[in-house]
């Protein structure tokens, strides 16, 4: 299963349909210059991914028949939300790429006083959609059925203000700080492990954009309930800080 070529595909996916893929999932076959009676596999992003048979491949069309599911996940044993502060055209959607691979469950774009790229209206919608298509490719690529969820654009007032508190698992809240005094992340890892209880865990990671957060936004952080943490001595850029941290709980998960 692993080694067929891999497509998204935003539709009900079940054993025995025959159906013409979205148009999307279609283009991106027929790029492949695959065949009918190639075997592919499809996922859509609700867990699992799905075998399934290409019946016909027209100039604009290809029809699959799905054969079987298979039960796979590559997920995280921890669930990881990105609170990034926007960055950079291109260091951002490197972002979105790694942060896919290395298991997050969402990111959330931070609309900082220090980010350069600042986003409004439609411009947003289609930076917005442009981040999510990224996260998609990357799935495609590394093997996960579920998709990162890339959200709209929220200043850190606004995202404070809308989270959702209620879960049933444990939550660890963190920002990247380079302030003295702060939490060396070895020992803030000290906290890593669910209880007796068995409950899930589940990580908030902030970290700043280009010159990082304002006094003002980490003070906010705090105030929040945020633990102020640090990868070392050494002053990561804005796009390598959260994917350090991602890779360090991937590697204890």
């Amino acid at each position: 299963m692993t080694n067929l070529p891999r497509f998204h595909c935003p539709s009900a996916l079940h054993p025995g349909h025959e159906f013409d893929l979205p148009a999307g999932t279609a283009r991106h076959v027929q790029v492949r210059r695959l065949q009918p009676n190639d075997a592919i596999t499809l996922f859509n992003g609700e867990g699992g991914e799905f075998k399934a048979l290409i019946l016909r491949m027209g100039r604009s069309d290809v029809a699959v028949r799905v054969l079987e599911k298979m039960d796979v996940s590559r997920e995280l044993s921890l669930r990881v939300n990105l609170w990034c502060g926007i960055t950079a055209n291109e260091r951002m959607d490197w972002l979105v790429e790694k942060a896919t691979e290395l298991g997050a469950f969402s990111l959330l774009p931070i609309s900082a006083e220090r980010s350069v790229l600042k986003l409004k209206g439609e411009r947003a919608d289609k930076k917005l959609a442009h981040w999510q298509a990224i996260a998609v490719a990357s799935s495609e690529q590394c093997g996960r059925n579920r998709v990162l969820q890339v959200a709209s654009a929220l200043t850190l007032s606004q995202a404070l203000a809308a989270e959702k508190v209620e879960s049933e698992a444990i939550k660890l809240r963190w920002v990247l700080s380079l302030s003295s005094g702060t939490q060396n992340l070895k020992d803030a890892l000290k906290a890593f492990h669910p209880d007796a209880a068995g409950s899930p865990l589940e990580i908030t990671l902030l970290s700043g954009p280009e010159g990082g957060l304002s006094p003002a936004e980490e003070a906010q952080a705090l105030v929040a309930g945020f633990v102020p943490v640090s990868l070392g001595d050494r002053v990561l850029r804005a796009e390598t800080a959260p994917v350090a941290v991602l890779s360090i709980l991937g590697a204890l998960t």
